[in-house]
């Protein structure tokens, strides 16, 4: 097969309405625009989203506005004051988390968050860390491992 002997399938190429040519081409006098009104008009015709003069939906809706940052991550959170549970010098891992029920699964990168107080020294391990949890946590005589 050579590159002349290609051919789009058949009904892949139509060719283009040809409007206002007479009547007999089935396209003349009113040329597929009908009768009378603002979008037969040379010219005429409404905006995008117009709705006959009445409020938009773009605007009635306000959900519909604003915008969704894309490069948004989610996190699993958990506070210290759930942490207290464990007992002292423990190692809090990822896995730990999710058999204790803290955590639901380990798709999502997991952050430590400061609410509540910690007794208990505990070695804790995650993907972020707030500031205070950092201090509580260290404060209790535990300390922090960031994963990457």
């Amino acid at each position: 097969m050579r590159q002349n002997d290609l051919r789009p399938p058949k009904g892949a190429k139509r060719s283009r309405k040809r409007v206002g040519r007479g009547d007999s081409s089935g396209y003349g006098s009113y040329s597929g625009r009908g009768v009378k009104g603002q979008k037969s008009r040379s010219g005429g015709g409404v905006r995008l989203g117009f709705q006959g003069g009445g409020l938009r939906l773009i605007k009635a809706l306000p959900m519909m506005r604003g915008f969704t940052n894309i490069f948004r991550k989610d996190y699993s959170v958990v506070n210290i004051d759930r942490l207290g549970g464990f007992p002292a010098s423990t190692e809090v891992t990822l896995d730990v988390l999710l058999e204790s029920g803290l955590v639901r699964d380990l798709r999502k990168p997991v952050k430590i968050l400061g609410r509540g107080e910690l007794d208990v020294s505990l070695v804790v391990e995650g993907h972020k860390f707030s500031t205070q949890a950092r201090e509580k946590i260290e404060g209790a005589g535990g300390s922090v491992r960031e994963l990457s």
